[in-house]
């Protein structure tokens, strides 16, 4: 009787001790597959459980040390406690036993199974165990200290030194977030643009995004005001600048509603307009200011257009308000705009484009990653891949597209085919010219 009663006994505590395995192995799993913003939005809707979850993930080592100490301490124990049932019932046959039926529950029950759980329902198993894993991680604390301790020597001794691990900036983080999410269907294309749009303003300059100085309308300042008067009310433009002798000349920003307002004070008398004296002063950006600074200072200053200038002081071009939310939002059109079709979709799959359209642009319209880090045109990434200045006609093949040059006007490629290799193909850096 007494027999048999340790022979439960033994048995339940080896149970017990499998379900707290099964608790460890989980929570681990849980509380690191947990997202720790989710948590700090569900604390402060009021769960102090996710602040006892985030205070946790600050100290990722005590929990994880913590939890596999506790993990590794009930295993050992159940697996003694099973054997010593086993040698009882089997005799020395049971450490056999002992062995595979140990293996089988603990990789089932307090593995597997558990882990895939928590895998699933990450949030919901966090908040469940947070406090309990508190105790413990705090009970354990002295102990996982010192297992730490010893960890980091060894590790410096083989020349890792887990202070200067890799870091992954949060926009970084929230970059990889969104495009994960649009893969697997939770986040709409034009919702990952716009997102993507806002996080990339502080790694764009407005030499990205600005209109080019061989694009810009301008108005001279020494033609007649009724010949400028009808250059602005015929413009798309409601800020044109002025310039005085040589076009790189701007002495000032004439706005559409200040010519208004002039001309009707003059009675309508164009001829007794002073221009110069309407205009606003032009406000000149180097060329390397990134959006996000210049999104700042067009807010501060509640301005909407400035022009760029390069290290030398040469106008490279201007930038509005306009150009660098259509970096978050898109192409912006009213009914005053002039639509250019620069991006022309073909049958057989290729895009005939301008060489003027912007890579940026055309990755969005077309959800390609064609590189912008050397280049801001289509045709800019072209010249720069071939390193020569090709002849229509001439293909080249790079980053998985072939490019054909199809117009070319002096030493501007006005017009290409782009067409997308098979996916095979895609990967491989290879540039190659060759004939039509």
């Amino acid at each position: 009787m007494d027999i048999s009663l340790t022979t439960w006994a033994i048995a339940f505590g080896v149970l017990v001790l499998l379900v707290c395995s099964a608790f460890f192995s989980g929570s681990e799993t849980a509380l690191t597959a947990v997202s720790k913003a989710r948590m700090f939005q569900i604390a402060r809707n009021g769960d102090r459980r996710a602040t006892i979850v985030n205070a946790l993930l600050d100290r990722r080592e005590r929990l994880i040390g913590g939890l596999l100490l506790g993990n590794n301490l009930v295993n050992i124990l159940a697996s003694a406690m099973a054997t010593t049932l086993f040698l009882d019932l089997f005799g020395e046959a049971g450490v056999v036993y002992a062995t595979l039926v140990m293996t089988a529950l603990v990789v089932i029950f307090s593995e597997v199974l558990p882990k895939t759980y928590a895998l699933g329902h990450s949030d919901r198993m966090s908040l469940f165990v947070a406090p309990a894993v508190r105790v413990i991680v705090a009970l354990f604390g002295p102990v996982t200290l010192a297992i730490n301790a010893v960890v980091r020597r060894v590790l410096i001794l083989f020349g890792s030194d887990l202070g200067k691990g890799d870091l992954l900036s949060a926009h970084e983080e929230l970059r990889g977030a969104i495009d994960l999410h649009h893969r697997e269907g939770g986040v709409v294309k034009g919702d990952r643009d716009m997102l993507g749009g806002i996080l990339d303003l502080r790694d764009l300059e407005v030499s990205d995004v600005m209109i080019h100085r061989t694009k810009i309308q301008a108005l001279s300042i020494d033609d007649a005001p009724e010949k400028i008067v009808r250059d602005v009310l015929s413009s798309p433009y409601t800020r044109l600048p002025l310039w005085q002798g040589e076009t790189e000349n701007i002495v000032g920003v004439l706005h559409a509603k200040d010519l208004l307002r002039a001309l009707a004070a003059a009675s309508g008398d164009a001829t007794k307009l002073d221009i110069i004296s309407i205009a606003r002063p032009a406000w000149f950006v180097p060329d390397t200011t990134t959006l996000q600074d210049q999104l700042n200072a067009f807010l501060k200053r509640k301005s909407h257009f400035a022009m760029v200038v390069d290290e030398y002081g040469e106008v490279m071009g201007l930038v509005t308000l306009e150009d660098i939310i259509e970096e978050i939002v898109g192409d912006i059109a009213d009914e005053h705009d002039i639509v250019v079709q620069g991006v022309r979709p073909q049958a057989d799959g290729s895009i005939n484009v301008d060489g003027s359209v912007p890579i940026r642009d055309l990755n969005r319209a077309m959800d390609w990653q064609l590189p912008d880090d050397e280049a801001t045109t289509i045709a800019g990434l072209v010249i720069h891949e071939a390193r020569m200045i090709p002849e229509p006609g001439q293909a080249f093949t790079f980053h998985g597209f072939r490019f054909e040059v199809l117009r070319k006007s002096r030493n501007r490629i006005t017009a290409l085919k782009v067409t997308p290799l098979k996916k095979g193909l895609r990967n491989k850096p290879r540039t190659s010219a060759e004939p039509a």
